[in-house]
């Protein structure tokens, strides 16, 4: 990424003072963050509870598998909207942590950093060590390319990935595409997988049953939620036509800090809400950017999202459960696609 464009989504994310957000009209609007979930596996068929109502009881029981997904934890921003990030991923880490049925892995979706320094990645990766799951996925947002196009990324968290970082892994019949659409990303643009990625994606779906469950997740939204902010992929399109033939599939991005989601035929798309900072809803503001909010609210907008798949007949359900249902007992391990 040049140093132009770096600058140019810089500015973009930090400018606090004239976002022109009404933030009482936001705070009525909880719907669009703060929301975290236990998602759970069985039988390939997903479902969902509030964060809220499973962390302190078993609500992965009779589930296949369990995990969390965490995103845009943006290590190193210190402005107004979060002056202390580290310290809200830590609450994230408690609520986990505190969870009866430990979940099997963690899912990063992008923005581990905000200026994708050593030292950054450095505090992430200690604040994950605490994490009661030891095995992370990652994949990359814009903010991890932006001073090296990725290459300390991939250093630390891509060891065996493909390209600028895609890769694929199984669970217990579950079949994981990590992907990467923040490569060469223009300030304000939408993200794009690429050709190269495109090939790799479908090669790596040929020949598996319709009946195996596909959980696809990417930094920037794979459905166009908000073009004027760049809030969705170019050629999603010709991903998502890749599993149309698949009877379950699950699509989880970041990138928005808020929770949106929509069901299209047998594809769930689901967004995940920061541990950093909230953004505001798609118009209401001049641009996306770190949206200010009252200290003490700050938590009621930022959360995590845990995924439990269980046999269910219904759809995907969303509901609210933000950091500040947590505790407060400290503890906080990064890895790549593999773990660490």
């Amino acid at each position: 990424m040049t140093d132009k464009n770096k600058d140019l989504i810089d500015q973009k994310l930090q400018d606090l003072d004239n976002d022109g957000v009404d933030r009482r009209g936001f705070l009525k609007c909880m719907a669009w963050a703060g929301t975290g979930l236990v998602w759970t596996m069985s039988g390939g068929v997903p479902s969902s509870r509030a964060f809220a109502k499973t962390a302190h009881r078993s609500g992965g029981n009779g589930a296949d598998f369990s995990f969390v997904q965490i995103s845009d934890s943006h290590i190193g921003f210190n402005k107004p909207a979060n002056p202390d990030v580290t310290a809200t991923l830590q609450v994230a880490i408690n609520k986990i942590n505190s969870m009866a049925h430990k979940p099997d892995f963690i899912i990063h979706t992008g923005d581990l950093s905000q200026l994708s320094k050593p030292s950054e990645f450095d505090t992430l990766d200690q604040a994950l060590k605490g994490a009661s799951a030891k095995q992370i996925y990652f994949v990359p947002g814009e903010h991890d390319m932006l001073t090296d196009n990725g290459e300390q990324y991939l250093q630390r968290y891509g060891k065996g990935t493909k390209g600028s970082g895609w890769y694929s892994f199984d669970q217990k019949g579950v079949h994981f595409v990590g992907l990467v659409n923040v490569a060469n990303l223009k300030a304000g643009g939408m993200g794009s997988l690429g050709h190269e990625q495109l090939e790799w994606l479908e090669d790596d779906l040929k020949g598996r049953s319709a009946s195996t469950p596909i959980v696809l997740f990417a930094h920037i939204p794979l459905w166009t939620i908000y073009p004027d902010w760049g809030w969705g992929t170019d050629d999603s399109e010709q991903a998502l036509s890749y599993v149309k033939r698949f009877g379950s599939v699950t699509v989880l991005n970041g990138h928005i800090h808020q929770i949106m989601q929509k069901v299209e035929g047998k594809v769930s798309f689901h967004t995940a809400m920061s541990t950093a900072f909230p953004q505001p809803a798609p118009g209401t503001a001049p641009s996306a950017g770190p949206m200010k909010v009252p200290a003490d609210q700050l938590q009621r907008v930022l959360g995590i999202t845990d995924v439990n798949y269980l046999v269910s007949g219904r759809s995907l359900a969303v509901v609210d459960s933000p950091l500040a249902d947590s505790g407060s007992s400290a503890s906080g391990s990064g890895g790549g696609p593999g773990g660490r």
